[in-house]
Formats: C-alpha cells, sequence, structure tokens
C-alpha cells in the first residue's frame, strides 16, 4: 500500500465550480470580474474538502447574493494551465433557472464582480474569453438532454 509521501508526490488539478442560469426567456446570466478581462458564468475555485455543487453553490451565494435554484451537472470541462496558471483545472457546471425577482435582488461584492447582464447564449461568445464561449452551447445541449456533457478546453474531444 503507498504511503503519505506517494500520495503527496502525485500531481494536482485545480477544481472549479460555475452556474449556468437562465431567466424565463432562455438568457444567460454572466457577470464581469474587476480582476480580468470578459465575462464569465458565476463561480469560482472549489476549496479544500468541499464538493464541486457545494463550490457553486457558495460562489453564487458570494457573487450574486442569492442561493440557485440547480438542476443538475450539464459539464465537467478539463481545461489546461492558461494566462499565468500553471496547472490544469476541471471545470463543473451546474445548470439551472432565475427568476426576475431575484435578478432584481442580485448584489454583487464590489472589490470581485463589477456588472452582471443577462444575454442571448448566441451573445456570449462577444462576452466572453473564447474558453468560456465555447463551453455554452454543449452546456446548453447537456441542460435540453437533461445530461453531462464532457469537454476538453470547451470541445468535445473525439472518442475511438
Amino acid at each position: 500500500m503507498p504511503d503519505a509521501a506517494y500520495y503527496a508526490s502525485l500531481p494536482r488539478t485545480r477544481g472549479a465550480a460555475a452556474a449556468l442560469l437562465l431567466d424565463e426567456l432562455g438568457r444567460v446570466l454572466l457577470v464581469k470580474p474587476t480582476y480580468k478581462e470578459g465575462w464569465f458564468l458565476p463561480g469560482g475555485v472549489i476549496e479544500a474538502g468541499e464538493s464541486p455543487l457545494a463550490a457553486c453553490v457558495r460562489e453564487c451565494q458570494e457573487e450574486l447574493g442569492l442561493t440557485p435554484r440547480l438542476d443538475g451537472l450539464v459539464c465537467v470541462d478539463w481545461m489546461p494551465a492558461r494566462d499565468g496558471v500553471v496547472d490544469a483545472a476541471n471545470m463543473f457546471v451546474f445548470a439551472g433557472a432565475i427568476a426576475g425577482a431575484e435578478i432584481d435582488a442580485i448584489t454583487l461584492p464590489p472589490d470581485e464582480l463589477s456588472d452582471h447582464v443577462l444575454v442571448a447564449p448566441e451573445k456570449v461568445p462577444e462576452l466572453a474569453p473564447p474558453h468560456v464561449a465555447r463551453r455554452m452551447e454543449p452546456c446548453l445541449r447537456g441542460l435540453a438532454e437533461r445530461r453531462a456533457v464532457y469537454l476538453e478546453d470547451g470541445l468535445a474531444p473525439a472518442f475511438g
């Protein structure tokens, strides 16, 4: 049986979780961070000992001031290291709905987020970084088919 030193030597992969929240018109909620360019789904890093679902809920509470109504996992996206981040990450995207009253009550943490917007899914590529935009259509397909899709850097891998 391997010892603690062996497990400590294994490579690490970060984790993140995000919420794909749609209003009654099918528009996607995006937030604008103060610390990087572009618009993103609400979410963030999974903390030590935290599940992806718990991280998604916590991040929405911290970023939007609300507890999201989630329907399930729609995507797991493996993301390579980029933008000065030295290790890969697994992004878990959970989908749900957001009502008008919830949208009106959103409170953003000013030190982290400067704005939020609802956009038609086809407009996401105009606002979001490419790796986020690439993920949108597969996530929406996963939601429609009530299943999770697997992606690598926002793209469906070729199997077999």
